[in-house]
């Protein structure tokens, strides 16, 4: 009764001295810390602008020039004044508009399109890559911590037992050297309550590193609330959504490659003042319009290169998606077998525990009789804090590969 209160004010006393914090609080963290995905954020929002700028190129382009220019003649030496015509002032307004058919503008909207859903996909990699991290961090600090609470229970115990130890000792019911051993034990479990503090604190300092915070301060860490994500196909996963966006961005460039080819047409214009001020120079103004025709002819075959380019990247693209799903699959397999193993270590350590626990009960009534060794009391002690070590290092394991499988499962 006296091991649970004094277990029970220490675990009080430490969370009201240290702030509570859950896994949702680093992961959000990370995220809006991290320089990756504000860059990332930053080329969605550029792409947006530069598919704008694109939609620009093809509206009218009108433009002023004010130009004055004089070539003098001296002493007969010049420029020929009919090329020249001496002198020339102007002021044109001029317009150039592009004449773009629909599959043209189609096709370069559709590459921006593609080129920003690239970029969302990178994005959603690495939220998950992050998300991971920080859970995987999360939970090897967390599981410290409960190997500090069970261990602290532990060293509690066996400093009580010293106390009622020393007292039969000194009655010559038990050895001075038996006595000795046991205060040895009691000492090397202080110190492994120590060791667990110090890395549970360096483990939470890494969390808070790779959080992208500056935090120093105690922090009483929640059990991550990690549950297993059903797996799913490798053509419904989000790694799987790359193979489909490259495979059209190589088909909108053969659509792109065809455009170029195509003719162009161009409508000109000008208005304005434009003279040489010979003759009549206030009645110079006036305008003019035209056409601009461009018909590509002969390349040394670039056109057909081209297209068997992206004929040969779309087959590499696709061995590169059937070999993805083959990984994706046998990846999954051997996860949730290593899985399914640790629930198996787990009912194996969870019935050695209920043994080992029932032998120290029995030891600890025999030793107040003086009918038990300190020394099998010792190992059943060891044997105990073992075997609650080894089940909270599995426990760890299996949340680090439910981590693992979900970031595979899951397109969140």
């Amino acid at each position: 009764m006296k091991l649970k209160i004094i277990f029970t004010l220490v675990l009080f006393s430490v969370k009201s001295f240290s702030q509570e914090r859950d896994l949702r609080f680093y992961v959000e963290k990370a995220q809006n810390n991290s320089p990756l995905l504000k860059d990332l954020t930053s080329q969605i929002k550029s792409n947006s602008i530069d598919s704008l700028l694109n939609i620009a190129n093809y509206k009218p382009q009108i433009t002023a020039n004010l130009n004055a220019n004089y070539a003098p003649v001296l002493n007969g030496f010049g420029y020929d004044v009919a090329l020249s015509n001496g002198q020339t002032i102007s002021g044109l307004v001029g317009v150039n508009k592009k004449i773009v058919g629909k599959s043209q503008i189609n096709s370069q909207a559709e590459s921006f399109h593609l080129l920003s859903a690239s970029i969302v996909f990178s994005k959603k990699i690495a939220v998950k890559d992050v998300n991971k991290l920080i859970t995987a961090q999360y939970i090897t600090a967390s599981g410290n911590a409960e190997q500090i609470i069970y261990n602290q229970k532990m060293a509690m115990l066996l400093k009580d037992e010293a106390a009622i130890l020393k007292k039969l000792t000194q009655n010559s019911i038990y050895k001075q050297t038996d006595y000795l051993v046991f205060l040895s034990t009691m000492k090397q479990q202080e110190l492994q309550v120590l060791q667990l503090k110090q890395q549970y604190q360096n483990d939470v300092g890494l969390l808070n590193y790779l959080s992208g915070e500056t935090d120093t301060t105690f922090v009483h860490l929640m059990n991550p609330d990690i549950t297993l994500i059903t797996t799913q196909s490798a053509d419904k996963s989000v790694f799987a959504k790359q193979f489909e966006v490259d495979s059209l961005k190589i088909l909108n460039q053969n659509t792109l490659i065809d455009n170029g080819y195509k003719p162009s047409l161009s409508l000109l214009g000008d208005a304005g003042y434009w003279s040489s001020l010979s003759y009549e120079a206030h009645k110079n103004f006036g305008f003019s319009f035209g056409l601009g025709l461009s018909i590509p002819i002969y390349d040394g075959n670039k056109k057909t290169l081209m297209h068997q380019k992206n004929e040969l990247a779309l087959a590499t693209n696709f061995a590169k998606k059937v070999n993805f799903n083959k990984q994706y699959q046998q990846q999954l397999l051997m996860l949730n077998q290593k899985l399914k193993q640790t629930v198996e270590i787990e009912k194996q350590l969870q019935s050695q525990l209920q043994i080992v626990d029932a032998l120290i009960e029995a030891n600890k009534k025999l030793l107040l009789t003086g009918d038990a060794q300190i020394t099998d009391f010792v190992i059943a002690v060891g044997s105990v804090i073992t075997i609650n070590n080894t089940i909270s290092q599995n426990k760890i394991n299996k949340l680090q590969l439910i981590n693992e499988i979900n970031y595979w499962s899951s397109n969140d």
